[in-house]
C-alpha cells in the first residue's frame, strides 16, 4: 500500500464526517457561473464550520479561510485553492525546523506526556531506520516506568539494535550522556532517546527535561539535534498547550502524531503546523511496527480533501 493509500485509510474517520459536506460546498462554489466570481460569504462561512469540524482549530482555520478569500478566482477550483493554502502552511513549519543532516551519530531526544505512545514510536522508528540501513543506538532513559526498558528491549532486538539502559531509578542525563559517547564509539549513525512521560504542568519533571537536553549537548556538539514530541492525536486541540510548554523546555523541532487512524480529529495536525510553527515529522497510523511512516505533506492533504465524487 503507497503512501497515499495508508493516509486515506488513516484519515477515514477524519474524513467521513467532512469529506461530502465538503464536496457539496465544492460543487455550489464550482459551478460554471461561478466559478470566476469571488467566492460568497456562505461560502467561507460553510468552510469555516467544515475547518473547524476536522479539528483543524480556530486560528489556522482563520488563516486559510482568508487566504482563500483573498486569492484570484481565475477558474480556480475550491478545492484546489484550500489544498494549496494548507500545503503552504506546512511548508512554512518545515522551513522553520528543516529536517538535520550531515551529522552521526544524529542524536534525537523523544519527548511527550504519559499514555502517547513514546517507547513505541522510538522502537518503531528504530525499525524504520535500521530497514532503511542505518545503525540506530536505543536509550533507555525512563528509568521511573519499571517496564520501559524491558518494553524498548524488545524493539532494539527486533532493530537488530544496541541499547544502553540502567538500573531502575538511575540518573537520566548521565544515562544519556553514556548513551551519545556510546553511540559515537560504535559509529552508529542515529541515537534515539526514550525519556520518562511527565506532565507539562510539573516544573520540576520539565526542568529535569532541560537538564537532559543540556547534557547530551556536553556528550556530543550539538545534540540533541532533533527533538520530536509525541502527541496523542485524538486528544486534538488540547495538545497544543503541551505542545508550547515542551517547546519551551526541551526545544521541540518536530512532532509525532500518533493515534491518526483512532480519531476523527485529523486536521490537527494542520493546527500544530500553523499555531506552533512545528513540523509533523511522522505519524503513526496503527500499532505494528511498520505503521509509523514519514509525514508526507501533500499525501496528507490529498488524502484529507479526497474528491468522493
Amino acid at each position: 500500500m503507497g503512501v497515499l493509500d495508508r493516509l486515506r485509510q488513516g484519515l477515514a474517520r477524519t474524513t467521513e464526517q467532512m469529506v461530502g459536506r465538503f464536496d457539496a460546498l465544492v460543487r455550489r462554489a464550482d459551478a460554471p457561473e461561478r466559478r470566476t466570481r469571488a467566492l460568497d460569504v456562505d461560502t467561507l462561512e460553510a468552510l469555516e464550520e467544515i475547518l473547524i469540524s476536522a479539528d483543524v482549530g480556530l486560528a489556522a482555520t482563520t488563516h486559510i479561510v482568508e487566504a482563500v478569500r483573498g486569492r484570484p478566482r481565475r477558474g480556480a477550483s475550491l478545492r484546489h485553492l484550500v489544498k494549496e493554502v494548507i500545503e503552504g502552511i506546512f511548508a512554512a513549519a518545515e522551513a522553520n525546523h528543516p529536517r538535520p543532516s550531515g551529522v552521526s551519530p544524529l542524536v534525537t531526544l523523544v519527548v511527550g506526556v504519559n499514555g502517547t505512545g513514546k517507547t513505541t514510536t522510538v522502537g518503531k522508528l528504530a525499525c524504520l531506520l535500521a530497514e532503511s540501513g542505518s545503525r540506530p543506538l536505543l536509550c533507555a532513559a525512563d528509568t521511573f516506568r519499571a517496564a520501559a526498558g524491558e518494553q524498548l528491549q524488545i524493539w532494539a532486538e527486533r532493530a537488530h539494535a544496541d541499547l544502553v539502559r540502567g538500573a531502575e531509578g538511575a540518573d537520566p542525563a548521565a544515562l544519556v550522556f553514556d548513551a551519545v559517547k556510546s553511540g559515537a564509539a560504535r559509529g552508529c549513525d542515529h541515537v534515539l532517546i526514550d525519556t520518562a512521560g511527565r506532565l507539562h504542568t510539573r516544573v520540576n519533571l520539565m526542568h529535569e527535561l532541560e537538564k537532559v537536553r543540556r547534557v547530551a549537548g556536553r556528550a556530543l556538539e550539538g545534540a540533541p539535534h532533533d527533538v520530536l514530541l509525541v502527541m496523542d492525536a485524538t486528544v486534538g486541540q488540547n495538545g497544543l498547550t503541551q505542545a508550547r510548554e515542551f517547546t519551551g523546555a526541551a526545544g521541540v523541532t518536530g512532532i509525532v502524531l500518533t493515534k491518526l487512524d483512532g480519531t476523527a480529529k485529523g486536521g490537527v495536525a494542520v493546527a500544530i503546523a500553523h499555531d506552533l510553527g512545528l513540523p509533523i515529522r511522522y505519524v503513526g497510523l496503527g500499532e505494528g511496527a511498520r505503521d509509523l511512516m514519514a509525514f508526507d505533506s501533500g499525501a496528507y492533504v490529498e488524502a484529507l480533501f479526497q474528491e468522493q465524487w
